[in-house]
């Protein structure tokens, strides 16, 4: 079934909807926007929507993908606008285009991560540098495919490239590009594991943020 995209944004008190949610959440604003869109076959029919690589709860993002099926006689140009006028705040189309490279060719995600600490600065950025030095950093995460319920995990292959950046008093902010698939890399894993392993430079608090989504060669997906 051919596809048609959006871009769009999912800020503010938008970003505790849920996946299963904001599916039903753009179901309902394609009808109330009254824009025709297809749908799957079979006795029990429903629209053809399906987002990539869903977000995690409570994370916030600027550049997520769904993907439906506009009916011939539809264009483009005016769905943002039209489906911006009754999605609830925080969930912002931000255009609509025609997909032509495959999912799979999604390869990286942007995340910025901003970390509160008590602890000093220097010293979590001189861990997070020994980690990056590491030819393997293996973790063990709870899996529910693997009998013993644990399965693990190296996070180096999967760090593409990251960088401190000094916001204020008691604050950095982290950007990484990620794996995104097969296997792809959550940032909370990544930063858990750091807080695992110097428990006295932990970060209070942590936001995270998916800025960009990339292909192999670091150019934006679309």
């Amino acid at each position: 079934m051919p596809k048609d995209r959006l871009l769009f944004e999912k800020t503010g008190r938008a970003r505790y909807i849920s996946h299963l949610d904001l599916m039903r959440t753009f179901q309902r604003a394609f009808l109330r926007a009254d824009i025709p869109i297809k749908h799957t076959e079979g006795f029990n029919p429903h629209p053809f929507i399906s987002i990539a690589l869903p977000l995690s709860l409570g994370f916030s993002s600027e550049c997520e993908i769904l993907e439906f099926g506009l009916l011939e006689g539809t264009g483009h140009a005016d769905v943002p606008a039209r489906l911006n006028a009754v999605l609830p705040e925080g969930v912002r189309v931000k255009e609509c285009y025609s997909g032509e490279r495959p999912l799979k060719e999604l390869a990286a995600l942007e995340y910025r991560m901003t970390l509160e600490l008590d602890g000093d600065k220097k010293s979590l950025i001189d861990a997070w540098s020994a980690a990056m030095s590491r030819e393997s950093w293996v973790i063990e995460k709870k899996s529910k495919k693997a009998k013993s319920g644990v399965t693990t995990l190296d996070l180096a292959p999967l760090i593409k490239g990251s960088a401190f950046t000094d916001e204020r008093d008691g604050v950095l902010r982290l950007t990484c590009i990620l794996a995104a698939q097969n296997p792809g890399l959550n940032p909370s894993v990544m930063v858990n594991a750091l807080s695992e392993e110097c428990l006295d430079l932990a970060p209070s608090f942590v936001t995270y943020h998916r800025a960009r989504a990339l292909d192999e060669t670091g150019k934006e997906f679309r």
